[in-house]
């Protein structure tokens, strides 16, 4: 609330408490981009994938080796020293918007 004016902070939070989990302020605040639309059932489904899979290899008849058969690909956050001490700020989500 800037001078008064504008929303309420109450009415603020709660808006962005109820963005779904695939939106893109909630993947940049996951990490990043990457996140964006990897909402809890998409990481599910590839959870599944990946239990098929392994499965599929331990229970197989196999003559000599099973096969290596590759996980789901999934979004990898960006490792930095200072985006894994703290989460990240209004302000640093803003720039992320920003950017193109």
């Amino acid at each position: 609330m800037i001078a008064g004016r504008g929303p309420s902070p109450i009415l603020v939070l709660s808006l962005v408490q109820r963005l779904p989990d695939t939106s893109l302020t909630v993947a940049l605040a996951s990490g990043g981009r990457q996140f964006f639309g990897w909402g809890q059932d998409r990481h599910l489904t590839a959870d599944i994938y990946d239990a098929l899979n392994t499965n599929t290899r331990a229970t197989g008849q196999w003559g000599k080796k099973a096969p290596k058969i590759p996980e789901f690909p999934r979004p990898k956050a960006k490792t930095t020293a200072k985006a894994s001490k703290r989460p990240a700020s209004v302000a640093e989500i803003y720039q992320q918007f920003q950017r193109r």
